[in-house]
């Protein structure tokens, strides 16, 4: 997913949105590197090792990646889009007035 996600926030710096990751690996400097080494730009917060993530619990994550698209308002729209379903929601919300 990685190619996708550095796309959509080249295609959409400047607009209103926001791609944030939410980690739950077992070790903390070890995803440091990785989203290093991946050149992931995109805000990330590290939510402690599985079954100990605060986040994940409260939004009920039961597998990774989960994705969420969340609207202007805070509101979730969708949940588990990918590729070009993904780009078309996001597209779509930011086009609404």
């Amino acid at each position: 997913m990685l190619p996708h996600e550095r796309e959509m926030t080249k295609r959409l710096a400047g607009k209103p949105f926001t791609l944030l990751g939410i980690n739950s690996d077992q070790n903390r400097s070890v995803l440091k590197n990785k989203l290093a080494e991946q050149k992931v730009t995109w805000p990330n917060i590290y939510d402690g090792a599985k079954k100990q993530d605060v986040i994940g619990r409260k939004w009920n994550i039961i597998q990774w990646p989960t994705i969420y698209v969340i609207d202007k308002k805070g509101v979730i729209r969708h949940r588990e889009l990918f590729d070009k379903p993904l780009d078309e929601a996001v597209t779509k919300l930011l086009n609404e007035n």
